[in-house]
């Protein structure tokens, strides 16, 4: 049972318009919400994020009661261990081309089975750039074009990750995630400054681990002694390697970032 515009609906029959500027153009934001026995991880960080994306590209905030209420009912209508929760925001029916028409934003909550991630991955990185000038830097809209392009070179490559840099040459983000590295025995991820997503899993490991924001070279990658991955779906995941290099995963403070991530999370569900 899939939500749209007020209703609960068989995902089978469930539908927006051909004329929908999320479809049309990409003008529209999401968030993919982490759903653990029904229960939504870290909710009311995720609507945050969606109206500041939302007033980024210019679109209504989105009524937060609203979104809670489609959640509650996504969630209750399908019962699973581990969900991927995915709420869509789009500027609505509009005519063909980038103007926004005067019809009110689409609001979709869909919820997919997730599976548990391992401990470790692998990742690749990628010769396209962060622009971190850009109008749409920093938000999560739902042009995710590059995004797609960069994951399929990263699966050909037998890898879960493809990481970016930006337009000056340093450490952005990889396509779904944020990035972390140890130098010197330093905790380190790049700042939003990079063009990076404000990640929330992102911001309460920097939290909770006491991770430093550095502006990074890309080449640090290869001269870390530690990578991990952050998002809503992996939380923590140590990188055991980066295109050819190998890399010690998890090494000691990936472990200890797992576990209080963990720990965290289990005792707050909504931090």
């Amino acid at each position: 049972m899939i939500w749209v515009n007020g209703n609960l609906v068989d995902a089978g029959s469930a539908a927006v318009s051909v004329l929908d500027h999320g479809l049309t153009v990409g003008d529209g934001v999401f968030e993919t919400v982490k759903a653990v026995d029904g229960q939504a991880f870290a909710l009311t960080r995720h609507l945050d994020r969606l109206t500041r994306s939302a007033r980024g590209l210019g679109l209504a905030d989105p009524d937060h009661d609203a979104v809670r209420e489609a959640c509650a009912a996504v969630l209750a209508a399908n019962p699973m261990p581990l969900g991927r929760m995915r709420i869509t925001y789009t500027g609505g029916t509009s005519p063909l081309g980038s103007e926004r028409g005067e019809d009110a934003p689409t609001l979709v909550v869909a919820l997919g089975t997730a599976k548990p991630r391992p401990d470790t991955t692998a990742v690749v990185t990628v010769p396209w750039r962060r622009n971190e000038h850009s109008a749409v830097a920093g938000l999560k809209t739902t042009s995710y074009a590059e995004n797609v392009v960069a994951l399929a070179t990263a699966h050909r490559a037998g890898a879960s990750e493809a990481l970016f840099a930006n337009t000056a040459g340093r450490l952005c983000e990889g396509t779904g995630s944020n990035v972390f590295v140890v130098l010197g025995g330093r905790l380190l991820t790049p700042p939003l400054e990079s063009g990076c997503l404000a990640g929330i899993t992102r911001r309460l490991v920097v939290d909770w681990s006491g991770a430093e924001e550095a502006d990074l070279p890309f080449e640090a990658l290869f001269e870390a002694e530690e990578v991990f991955l952050t998002s809503t779906l992996r939380d923590v995941q140590g990188v055991h390697r980066i295109d050819g290099h190998e890399l010690p995963a998890p090494g000691p403070i990936t472990l200890k970032a797992m576990a209080q991530f963990a720990e965290r999370s289990g005792d707050d569900l909504d931090p």
